[in-house]
């Protein structure tokens, strides 16, 4: 096709996950759900921490950050598609797609930063007990989310930049249910080799360089646990790092499954189920996560609302 014969993509068709009336009325039920205990359980965590005292600490002002990338996360997925599951019309603006496209590349490359820097945390706490509070003071931890916002931040400019640089001028039709670079490139009449080794590159630091990181965190707490003598003494140490280690596996496991799919059609549907996994299972789970296996977090929230637990 001739340039004087390219005409600009205006929206997007995006692929749902079914025609049925009835599949997708099951479907706006289970992710209304989701989105509402993403966004009320995550609330209810910054509100806790913020508004506790004995809540103050490096892990808990991490778990702030983590809970506020997931309501971006969730909310730059989830609305989009309860809009196209209600009015039945899967398309989104051209620009609507890349607004989604920037905030979701911010909110996971972030959260990967921010799981890493958790690890390092919890790495000090228990391999480095007597040293904690000296390494782990404020500034570094400021230090430290002020790199996570800031380099997911720098990332996910680079990425939409270079895909605001394209052309689209022939299919429109996304081979998922969000904006997402891969299925972007597929569709381009320009090159897109710069965006792919931009990709490569990315994935590499945030994927590999950031789960190597947190995987030697936990070899050396791990090790340290073995250490000691005592079951209680182990169980308490392993407590302190339970639940941030779900959640890393949760969300490693997902992430890494997404990035590692052939771009067969079978792979492709099984990738809709796993994408869910983190833009929406993924962010529900969190808080009760680190709500209902942490004890300081339980006393912390009956002093606020008294409760049975």
């Amino acid at each position: 096709m001739s340039a004087g014969n390219q005409t600009a993509v205006v929206e997007f068709i995006l692929q749902g996950f079914s025609e049925d009336p009835q599949v997708r009325g099951l479907l706006l039920v289970i992710f209304l759900i989701l989105y509402l205990i993403a966004l009320l359980g995550n609330g209810l965590i910054i509100t806790l921490i913020t508004l506790s005292p004995g809540l103050h600490t490096p892990m808990y002002f991490f778990l702030v950050n983590l809970a506020i990338l997931d309501i971006i996360c969730t909310t730059t997925v989830l609305p989009k598609l309860l809009e196209s599951l209600v009015v039945q019309v899967d398309t989104i603006s051209y620009q609507g797609c890349l607004t989604q496209l920037f905030f979701l590349i911010w909110s996971l490359g972030a959260e990967l930063l921010l799981l890493t820097a958790m690890a390092f945390d919890r790495y000090v706490a228990i391999c480095q007990p007597l040293r904690y509070g000296t390494i782990m003071s404020w500034p570094l931890c400021a230090l430290l989310a002020v790199a996570v916002w800031t380099f997911g931040a720098v990332n996910t400019s680079v990425h939409t930049g270079l895909i605001t640089q394209l052309t689209f001028c022939g299919p429109n039709h996304i081979q998922h249910f969000l904006c997402e670079a891969p299925s972007l490139l597929l569709l381009s009449c320009s090159p897109t080799v710069i965006n792919n080794v931009m990709i490569i590159m990315a994935d590499i630091y945030y994927g590999v360089v950031n789960f190597f990181l947190t995987l030697a965190s936990y070899g050396y707490i791990v090790a340290s646990i073995l250490r000691i003598r005592s079951a209680s003494g182990k169980r308490r140490a392993f407590n302190t790092c339970s639940s941030h280690l779900l959640v890393v596996t949760l969300y490693y496991s997902t992430v890494i499954y997404t990035y590692l799919l052939p771009g067969s059609g079978v792979s492709t549907e099984n990738g809709k189920v796993v994408t869910v996994l983190y833009t929406a299972v993924s962010p529900a789970l969190n808080p009760l996560i680190y709500t209902l296996r942490n004890k300081d977090v339980k006393v912390a929230l009956q002093k606020m609302a008294p409760i049975s637990w």
